[in-house]
C-alpha cells in the first residue's frame, strides 16, 4: 500500500506549480507579444501554430488550479470541524473577491481611478469557496452528483441569453458592462460551472486519505483522465454536445487543428473541462513518485500560489511599462482603461514570440528565490494564522 504521510502532497504541489508557471506565459504574451494587439491567438484564420499552442497550453491552468483548490480544502478539513472549515472557506472566499477587485485589479490596469474591473480568476476561486462552504455539509456523494450534473449539464444553458443582464452574465455568460461614469465591468469568469469544478476537486480529496491505496489511486485517476479525453474527442469530432464553439473544418490541417483544440473557455464548456481536467488527472496519477530538482522547483511555486500570482502580475506590468517607454510608445499607454489587448494605442507595440518566451523565463527565474524564501518563512511560522490567506 502506498499511503501519503507527508504534511504536503508533492504531486499536488507539483501540478499547482506547473499551472502557475505556465499561466504566466499567457500573461507575458498579453503584455508583450505584438500579435496580441492584432488578432486573437485562437483565431484559426489569423494565428499560427506556435502562437496558438502558446495560448493553448495555458488553458489548463484555471481548471487545474480550481480543482486542486477543492482538493486542498478537503485536506484542510481533515484538521478542522465542518463549521471551522466552512468558516475558513467563507472568509477566504470573501477575501479573494476583495483582492480581485482591489490589489489584482490595480495590478492589471495601473489605473488609480479603477475605471475597469474584471471578475476574473481570483474572483472565480473566491466565489467557488463561498459556495463550497455550504456544499461541504452535504454527504460526499451528493457533492459528486452536484458537480457532475453541473459540469455535464450547464451547456444546456448556452442558448439562453439575457442581453445586458448582469446577473445572468455572472451566472453563465461572459460580458462587458458599461456602468455609471464610463466605468467598465468585465464578467470574465461566470460562476457556472466553476463552482462545480472546485466541488469536484473537494470530492476527489478523499482519495488522498492515508488509508487509500496509492496504486488504486493511480489506476483510478488514469482511468478517469483517459475516459475524459476519449469523451472529449468523440464529442468534439461529432459536435454533438458540450460546446457552443463548434469544431469547424477550414480545409487546412493547421486551421482545423486550432479549431479542434479550442473549445469555449468563457464560461468553460464541458469539452474544455474534459480536455483540461482529463490531462490533470493523468498528471496526478503519474507524478507521485517523481523526485529531483525540477520537481522541487515547480513545487516551490505550488506551495505559495497566491503570493506568486500577485507578484507576477505587478512584475509583468512594470516591465511592460518600462518596455513601452523605451520603445517610444510611452509608459502612459500602460495605464489601461480596458483589457490590454483592446487598447488601440498599443498596435505596433511588442516583441516576437521567442522574445516573449525569454521574458517569461526571466520572470520565473527572478521570482523563484523570492517564492522559495517566502515558502520557508511560511513553513517556519505555521502558528501565524494570517499566512493561510497569502
Amino acid at each position: 500500500m502506498t499511503a501519503i504521510n507527508k504534511p504536503r502532497i508533492e504531486s499536488i504541489d507539483l501540478l499547482k506549480g506547473l499551472a502557475m508557471v505556465i499561466m504566466a506565459l499567457d500573461h507575458v504574451r498579453d503584455y508583450f507579444h505584438y500579435s496580441a494587439f492584432l488578432f486573437g491567438p485562437s483565431d484559426p484564420t489569423h494565428t499560427t501554430l506556435p502562437i496558438f499552442f502558446t495560448r493553448w497550453i495555458t488553458h489548463f491552468c484555471a481548471p487545474t488550479f480550481s480543482f486542486l483548490a477543492g482538493t486542498s480544502a478537503y485536506m484542510v478539513g481533515k484538521r478542522k470541524s465542518k463549521n471551522e472549515l466552512a468558516g475558513f472557506l467563507l472568509k477566504r472566499g470573501l477575501w479573494l473577491v476583495f483582492i480581485e477587485l482591489t490589489i489584482v485589479a490595480f495590478g492589471w490596469f495601473f489605473d488609480i481611478h479603477f475605471g475597469m474591473l474584471g471578475l476574473l480568476t481570483i474572483w472565480s476561486l473566491g466565489i467557488s469557496m463561498i459556495f463550497l462552504a455550504g456544499l461541504i455539509y452535504l454527504p460526499i456523494n451528493y457533492i459528486l452528483i452536484f458537480s457532475v450534473v453541473l459540469i455535464f449539464g450547464h451547456n444546456l444553458l448556452d442558448t439562453i441569453h439575457f442581453p445586458g443582464n448582469m446577473y445572468w452574465a455572472v451566472l453563465h455568460e461572459q460580458s462587458f458592462f458599461k456602468l455609471k461614469n464610463s466605468f467598465l465591468l468585465l464578467v470574465g469568469y461566470p460562476i457556472i460551472p466553476w463552482i462545480a469544478v472546485m466541488a469536484l476537486g473537494y470530492y476527489f480529496g478523499r482519495f488522498y486519505e492515508k488509508s487509500y491505496d496509492g496504486n488504486q489511486r493511480k489506476k483510478l485517476f488514469n482511468l478517469i483522465g483517459s475516459f475524459a479525453l476519449v469523451v472529449f474527442l468523440v464529442l468534439r469530432v461529432t459536435n454533438f454536445y458540450g460546446d457552443s464553439k463548434l469544431f469547424t473544418h477550414y480545409g487546412s490541417l493547421s486551421k482545423d487543428l486550432v479549431s479542434f483544440l479550442d473549445p469555449q473557455k468563457y464560461p468553460p464548456s464541458l469539452l474544455y473541462l474534459l480536455m483540461t481536467l482529463g490531462v490533470a488527472f493523468l498528471i496526478l496519477a503519474n507524478t507521485e513518485k517523481l523526485k529531483g530538482k525540477a520537481v522541487d522547483f515547480f513545487c516551490t511555486f505550488g506551495r505559495v500560489p497566491f503570493f506568486y500570482y500577485i507578484l507576477h502580475i505587478y512584475l509583468i506590468h512594470l516591465l511592460a511599462m518600462l518596455f513601452a517607454q523605451l520603445t517610444g510608445f510611452g509608459w502612459i499607454n500602460m495605464i489601461l482603461t480596458s483589457w490590454i489587448t483592446y487598447m488601440p494605442g498599443l498596435k505596433g507595440y511588442g516583441v516576437s514570440l521567442w522574445a516573449v518566451y525569454a521574458i517569461w523565463m526571466g520572470i520565473i527565474f527572478f521570482l523563484y528565490p523570492i517564492c522559495k524564501k517566502y515558502n520557508t518563512y511560511k513553513q517556519n511560522h505555521k502558528d501565524k494564522w494570517w499566512l493561510s490567506y497569502l
